[in-house]
């Protein structure tokens, strides 16, 4: 921004060209209407034209006007904006609003409005109605966004302001008054604001769109040329886009709460809190910049929420007046509404008023949806909120909470984020019951001097907001209006009994103010009253009895309402309270018995709430609402629940029809099937758990429901928990189920309630996303014991098969958690095994729940792979080391970053607190360990004296020792208070990547590169035993709590737990699709979990002995899968060497042929099916014949690995691609290489034939597609585009397109006889590996795998989800069978018997 002043020669000059976050001295601003070549630019203030022009007037009345007022600076459109600079304009465009609306006055210089006698307004007000200025497009945001428009005629006359000619402009423009009147924009629709421009007109038609930027708050790049419509159709596009993020964001409108919060308690008396407001010394927290935080803090009743909205009101006329300079966002929480009473609510309604404010903050906000799960959503929102309040572009900005004490979910990370966002620009008011963990927090946080104001509601105000109350509501009772004695008298009595407590004197007055209350039954009344609010409470519940019919389903709807987890809507509260139906035929009925609930309950948009926390704690209690304990109220809530679950859940209740339709394209459909078991669903078994005491067992006839329950309906109960976005909550639920059948001895329903728990643990994921995919992935994969799957055998889809069949029992991994993009390098327990952190190569460190597999937080900071976490001992803070050099420390409560330790030279592999958590210790590639002070981030110690990369680090248990493993083959003990080296433990043949001492500290594991680990006596360093078994490198070991097992990860994919007696390996895990890099096991030391490069954690149950079932297959990964052309068989290569031969009708293997010394890569039938090649790592080519599985060929000319083999289509060519950057083609008959073709600078990984066998055409690593003319093998054509290797190439069925797949994400479509790129398909998140064309069928079903190689899919529709073990190395179609290779080593075919 540029602005104008006047030199001392009393020229105008231009101030140099300030950023916007530069201090901006009070500026005036013009508003006027452009005249072609009349218009002072900025060249000719800068003395490059001539100075006669006409519009030079407005610059000296501009300049002479603002000097008047007392203003140095101004500035003017025409001038100030140097338009041949392009970013300048964008820039100017764009801010124009905002400079406007920051003027200390805006001059409106109308030139076609006259007057000769300014006191006379009829002499200009009929030109002022026809002005030019009120149809022109740029003028409508300068006429709304400065606070103070003054308007002069082209004599320079004043003839008024926007306030003394409101009436006039609204007649004019038709602007509400609110806008006018400095009112939020974002408050009135998009429509009535785009309705605000439709008459006016701009010169260039683009205009018309861009001069309502700032009135929507959008940035937007200009583009001249594009049109009018065009202009328009992007403005609607961010409109829409910023309108939907804001929409994903609200969970409740505060603004629509505090309206309601001041209905129910009879409005807002401005008189009762007014000497409060001056007494607490607002004016002090706002306007000092020591003063962050004000903390109001008070009894209950004692009128804090009152006063907080008046002080809210207040905040709201001072914004208006400063002309909008100032930020405000405010809360209720609510403890007994989930929408209300978490942190993470609070969170939603503070960003969601604060964008609605200042729109442009809409950009800090995701593009994608919210996860479901509160703990992650705080993370997101949590970043949103702090990253918005560091805007530089912020206003001052105050934010408001009330009730803090019922936030009863995360309160501490919402004081923490308080504490941690509170600065001179950003202000905090928050109000509470008096409570030391508040004023911890709060105190503690910002320090004794820093703290800011935390003001008590004493007694002297009280008293006097209590008399103002009073006064105002007894004065608008008619009984009192003609008897000022009486009503003096009726105060008098009220104040002594109210004891100070605003509360109590609202709920009399609602009594007082019934219509059946006439004027001679309100002193009887106010005597009869009882003091205090648990005797008005009580006296209100015994007034229910008045209701002679209805007064029993009165109680039952409160004490319905007093046992729920959550406010209930009207369509669930008569249900849950087991209403008549006659009752329940209508939800007005219903409203009309929660009406005679006294004053305890109130409605708003059919939800019921307790009018007042209060109530809902003396309800809780009262022997008069549950003479014998509330668990009768929760177990008719759990028998009822039950009831209306088996009455409505079925399959498919939302119409969904297409089996992979994912919940975020649901729709709710009305009326709502699910409305009446919405809260059932999710709260059945919290209400069965708290219907019996740790001294009860369940009854007969409670466990028979249950298992009927679970028999019948379990598998539409998951999917309604997916369509409710409940699934996190149903997987806890079961848990508990779990819990709380142990006491029992019915073993039917144990192991029921136990597989259920493992059902819902596997495919309880892919059923949060697609909620069909529960009657189908979820039965198809499941054991074949699993009761479940047999129960619900009817539901399963008939019209497809797997073959060979899936394992017969659940195997010992009871989770797969997946959600990190990269490899998963290091896993760790929380000390209660409650939580479970995992740090990638992703760069990201992941907090999961462990009960339910939820991802919790995910904690961003590192740029670089993150090798190491670890939890401290309290579990309150968490470690992490990183490629990037760096260690970081977390708080695990609000995931923000404490510390950044620096000070290692290269990758710090390793991190391990010590016992005490006071120390932190620190391998790095730098060859050095690191001890710090986890208090002050100082680095205590450095240790040298590896040779090489210091890959793993442990403390022993006392904390006296340290343990370190090298790249140097050495493991070294160095004493932690000397620095010094006590022992150097050698024996292993390569790197020491895994360290772990035994829970005694007498023992140590040790993991190495040589896929051996040892056991070492710590006292002698002499090696008691050495494990061998693994077929690759260990990676990561760690002992079992009792010190009697020791776990190991291997890159051989699998894990091994071992006898740490004997060193007999106990079980074999196997499930990872790749190397295993950690493992740990839990604090009781039944579960294990580990991380894996295919990016999962999974979590084995080691108590169980369980082990994994691998189904027939090979050893080793299955790297090619091919069908023979009749679709019968099925060929594998596998990196066991093997090639095996399948059946596709029944999975069996038919055969195994062995000859291979090295992975078989590559596998294909010959066009008539009688032969089979295969290319090795071992730089063959065999031919073998599939009736016998003799090998009938060998074919040697490669110096390396061959990658791809292909028939030619006539069956006499064989071609073959090899990491010796050639392709060979062979003569099958004879095995003579016929042809060696050369001109590729890399790896040829794939080959193919074109459909007439005159082509032949390669993919390689030099990133590049070769076409060669097979019989002169002369190369056509070589095809560049893609940025990376290029894995696979296949031709069309025509031969006219070329498909390449790279490990750059995309397939490109070729022409192939110009060799043009025809389009590259984007979408995979991985290298694609596999290309093929479908048939030229149009009519036919077409079956593949989706882009990220999770589903199955059908004509591009999701179809059939694969769980993380079945997803495939390699795959193949033919027809209908999809057929799968896995790293495992299995291979199964998945059989579509009919079209779907």
């Amino acid at each position: 921004m540029r602005l104008l002043e006047r030199d001392n020669t009393g020229e105008f000059c231009l101030t140099k060209l300030l950023p916007d976050d530069a201090i901006i001295p009070p500026y005036a601003i013009l508003s006027h209407t452009w005249r072609e070549d009349e218009e002072v630019l900025f060249e000719d203030l800068n003395g490059v034209t001539n100075k006669n022009k006409a519009g030079y007037d407005k610059l000296w009345f501009c300049g002479d006007q603002a000097e008047r007022d007392g203003l140095k600076y101004f500035w003017i459109d025409t001038c100030c904006i140097d338009k041949s600079d392009a970013a300048e304009l964008q820039h100017a465009l764009n801010s124009m609003f905002r400079w406007y609306r920051g003027a200390a006055k805006c001059y409106v210089y109308l030139s076609d409005v006259s007057t000769c006698a300014p006191d006379d307004k009829s002499t200009w007000e009929a030109g002022f109605q026809l002005s030019r200025w009120f149809t022109r497009g740029w003028t409508l945001q300068e006429l709304i966004a400065p606070t103070m428009v003054e308007f002069f005629s082209v004599e320079g006359k004043r003839l008024g302001d926007k306030n003394s000619l409101e009436q006039q402009i609204h007649n004019i423009t038709g602007i509400p008054f609110g806008a006018l009147q400095g009112g939020i924009l974002s408050d009135f629709s998009i429509d009535e604001r785009l309705a605000w421009a439709k008459k006016r007109n701009t010169t260039r038609k683009e205009d018309k769109a861009y001069s309502l930027l700032g009135i929507f708050d959008v940035y937007m790049p200009l583009l001249y040329g594009e049109g009018e419509a065009g202009a328009f159709a992007r403005l609607r596009e961010e409109i829409a886009k910023n309108y939907l993020r804001l929409a994903d964001l609200r969970s409740t409108d505060p603004r629509l709460e505090k309206e309601r919060i001041e209905e129910a308690k009879g409005g807002l008396v401005v008189d009762a809190y007014r000497s409060t407001f001056e007494s607490l010394g607002l004016d002090k927290w706002q306007h000092l910049t020591e003063s962050r935080t004000l903390w109001i803090r008070g009894d209950s009743g004692k009128g804090k929420t009152m006063l907080v909205c008046g002080i809210i009101n207040e905040l709201e006329r001072a914004i208006i007046a400063s002309g909008h300079c100032y930020n405000l966002a405010y809360f209720f929480c609510q403890a007994t509404d989930s929408r209300m009473n978490s942190a993470t609510a609070v969170l939603r309604g503070l960003i969601y008023l604060l964008v609605h404010r200042q729109p442009r903050l809409v950009s800090h906000l995701p593009d994608d949806t919210y996860p479901s799960n509160d703990a992650t959503v705080w993370i997101v929102l949590g970043k949103v909120l702090s990253e918005m309040l560091q805007n530089p572009d912020l206003k001052i900005t105050y934010l408001v909470i009330d009730a803090l004490d019922e936030c009863v979910t995360d309160l501490p990370k919402l004081l923490d984020l308080v504490v941690c966002t509170s600065s001179e620009r950003v202000k905090w008011l928050v109000s509470s019951r008096n409570q030391t963990k508040i004023e911890r927090k709060l105190r503690f946080g910002y320090g004794l001097t820093e703290f800011g104001l935390g003001l008590e509601i004493n007694t002297e105000h009280v008293s006097r907001d209590l008399d103002g109350y009073l006064d105002n509501k007894l004065s608008g009772l008619t009984s009192f209006q003609h008897d000022i004695q009486l009503k003096d008298r009726v105060r008098d009595i009220l104040r002594q009994k109210a004891d100070g407590t605003i509360l109590w004197a609202s709920l009399v007055l609602q009594e007082l103010s019934r219509d059946e209350v006439e004027s001679w039954h309100i002193l009887p009344i106010a005597d009869d009253v009882p003091r205090g609010l648990n005797c008005m409470y009580e006296r209100m519940l015994k007034d229910i009895d008045r209701y002679r019919w209805d007064s029993g389903f009165c109680r039952r709807i409160l004490s319905t309402a007093t046992v729920a987890y959550r406010p209930l809507r009207l369509t669930e509260i008569g249900h849950l309270s087991g209403l008549p139906e006659q009752i329940l035929e209508s939800t007005e009925n219903v409203r009309k018995i929660v009406a005679k609930c006294g004053s305890f309950l109130t409605v708003q948009d059919d939800q019921i709430y307790f009018a007042h926390k209060s109530a809902k704690d003396y309800l809780s209690t009262s022997t008069l609402l549950f003479p014998c304990g509330a668990k009768i109220a929760h177990h008719d809530i759990f028998i009822r629940s039950l009831d209306l679950m088996s009455d409505n859940l079925r399959r498919d209740m939302y119409g969904l029809k297409e089996l992979g339709s994912l919940i975020d394209e649901v729709q709710t459909p009305s009326p709502d099937p699910l409305v009446t078991v919405r809260y059932s669903c999710v709260f059945w078994v919290d209400h069965l758990c708290n219907s019996i005491s740790d001294k009860d067992t369940l009854q007969r006839n409670t466990l028979d429901v249950v298992q009927t329950f679970l028999e019948q309906k379990y598998l539409y109960w998951l999917e309604a928990l997916s369509l409710l976005r409940a699934m996190s909550e149903g997987v806890i639920a079961i848990r508990q189920l779990d819990g709380l059948l142990g006491r029992t001895g019915s073993s039917k329903l144990t192991k029921l309630v136990w597989d259920v728990y493992r059902f819902t643990l596997a495919y309880g994921w892919v059923v949060e996303q697609a909620p069909l995919q529960a009657y189908t992935s979820a039965l198809l994969f499941a054991p074949a014991s699993s009761l479940v799957k047999k129960k619900f055998r009817a539901e399963e889809p008939g019209w497809v098969s797997i073959k060979p069949a899936v394992e017969v029992d659940w195997n010992a991994c009871l989770q797969t958690l997946e959600g990190h993009r990269d490899s998963v390098l290091s896993v760790t327990f929380s000390p209660d095994g409650q939580r479970l952190a995992s740090g990638s190569g992703d760069n990201t460190i992941k907090i999961w729940d462990t009960a339910s597999g939820q991802c919790l937080q995910t904690l961003e900071g590192h740029h670089d792979w993150v090798w190491s976490v670890t939890f401290s001992p309290d579990g309150q803070r968490l470690a992490s080391g990183s490629v990037d050099n760096t260690i970081k420390i977390w708080d695990t409560a609000s995931g923000q970053c404490l510390q950044t330790l620096k000070g290692h030279r290269d990758w710090v592999r390793s991190v391990t607190f010590s016992p005490d958590g006071q120390r932190l210790a620190s391998g790095s590639v730098d060859n050095t360990i690191k001890i710090w002070d986890t208090a002050s981030g100082q680095c205590l110690q450095t240790l040298e004296g590896h040779r090489y990369s210091v890959l793993s680090v442990t403390f022993s248990p006392d904390g006296q020792r340290l343990a370190s493993g090298s790249g140097d083959n050495t493991i070294k003990i160095w004493d932690t208070t000397s620095g010094q080296c006590l022992q150097t433990l050698e024996g292993h043949r390569d790197w020491v990547w895994s360290i772990t001492f035994s829970p005694d500290g007498q023992r140590l594991a040790s993991g190495s590169v040589d896929n051996t680990i040892k056991i070492w006596d710590t006292a002698s360093g002499q090696c008691l035993q050495t494990l061998e078994g693994h077929r690759d490198s260990v990676w990561s070991v760690t002992f079992s709590p009792d010190g009697q097992r020791l776990a190991s990860g291997s890159v051989d994919n699998t894990i091994k737990i071992w006898d740490t007696a004997s060193g007999q390996c106990l079980q074999t895990l196997e499930g990872h699709r790749n190397s295993v890099r950690s493992v740990t096991f839990s604090l009781d030391g039944q579960r294990l979990a580990s991380g894996s490069v295919d990016n999962t954690i999974k979590i084995w149950d080691t108590a169980s002995g369980q082990c994994l079932q691998t189904l027939e297959g090979h050893r080793y990964s299955v790297q090619s899968v091919t069908f023979s052309p009749d679709g019968q068989r099925l060929a594998s290569g596998s990196g066991d060497n093997t090639i095996k031969i399948w059946d596709t009708a029944s999975g069996q293997c038919l055969q195994t042929l062995e000859g291979h010394r090295d992975w078989v890569r590559s596998v294909t039938f010959s066009p008539d099916g009688q032969r089979l090649a295969s290319g090795s790592d071992d730089n063959t080519i065999k031919i073998w014949d599939t009736a016998s599985g003799q090998c009938l060929q060998t074919l040697e000319g490669h110096r390396y690995w061959v990658r791809s083999v292909t028939y030619s289509p006539d069956g006499q060519r064989l071609a073959s691609g090899s990491v010796d950057n050639t392709i060979k083609i062979w003569d099958t008959a004879s095995g003579q290489c016929l042809q060696t073709l050369e001109g590729h600078r890399d790896s040829v990984w794939s080959v193919t034939f074109s459909p007439d066998g005159q082509r032949l055409a390669s993919g390689s690593g030099d990133n590049t597609i070769k076409i060669w003319d097979t019989t002169s093998g002369q190369c056509l054509q070589t095809l560049e585009g893609h940025r990376d290797w290029v894995r696979s190439v296949t031709y069309s069925p025509d031969g006219q397109r070329l498909a390449s797949g790279s490990v750059d994400n995309t397939i490109k479509i070729w022409d192939t006889a110009s060799g043009q790129c025809l389009q590259t398909l984007e979408g995979h998140r991985n290298s694609v590996p596999s290309v093929a064309f479908s048939p030229d069928n149009p009519g036919r079903h077409r079956y593949s795998l989706g882009r990220d190689q999770t589903w199955i899919i059908c004509n591009g529709r999701n179809l059939i989800w694969l769980p993380p073990e079945y997803r495939p190395s390699c795959s193949a179609v033919q027809g209908r069978m999809v057929s799968i290779g896995c790293t495992s080593g299995q291979v199964f075919t998945v059989d579509f018997s009919c079209d779907v």
